[in-house]
């Protein structure tokens, strides 16, 4: 671990995300860890983006990915910010659960889109400035999160990368895709 946070003190990432693995991996190459970071960070901190539409979105691609980490790690963060276990497990099947609204469906269908062809789809668009009030602010920032968090599921599946010491895989029923 003191290896970990020398290396994110020297790629100016912060000494925390040092203890994930997912950063552990990265930093032996600092530069993407810190850019990685930074991006990610932007939209976690500081985002436009609504914090339980993006964690939805993370947990619809760590379930679509198969991604085990990203699952696990945006469970933990998604219930710190108050988004109810029966959404973060809708998201599964999100036709058919009754608890999202148009602005989650929206998002999510924009979600699927992009891990399955690539792009949203013009419906898809259509459907999330509606529903996001056609603040390009948002829907560049939407854009965005399904790209890098499709990108990161990306990187965990294929660096294998573990989970944390202690963390129980695929909360809260280790029920996989």
């Amino acid at each position: 671990m003191a290896e970990a946070k020398a290396a994110a003190d020297e790629a100016g990432v912060p000494d925390y995300m040092a203890e994930l693995s997912i950063f552990q991996v990265l930093l032996h190459h600092p530069v993407l860890a810190r850019t990685l970071n930074d991006l990610l960070a932007s939209m976690l901190w500081h985002g436009a983006l609504g914090s339980r539409l993006r964690e939805l979105v993370i947990m619809r691609i760590g379930w679509l990915t198969g991604c085990d980490y990203e699952w696990t790690q945006h469970w933990r963060v998604a219930s710190g910010l108050g988004v109810p276990p029966d959404d973060l497990l809708g998201v599964r099947d999100w036709r058919a659960h009754q608890g999202f609204g148009a602005a989650e469906r929206a998002v999510l269908a924009a979600t699927d889109d992009v891990v399955r062809d690539g792009a949203v789809s013009v419906a898809s668009w259509a459907d999330c400035e509606r529903e996001l009030g056609g603040d390009r602010t948002v829907l560049i920032e939407l854009v965005t999160a399904i790209g890098a968090w499709r990108m990161v599921a990306s990187i965990l599946n294929s660096l294998n990368v573990p989970l944390e010491d202690g963390v129980a895989s695929w909360p809260p029923d280790g029920r996989s895709p």
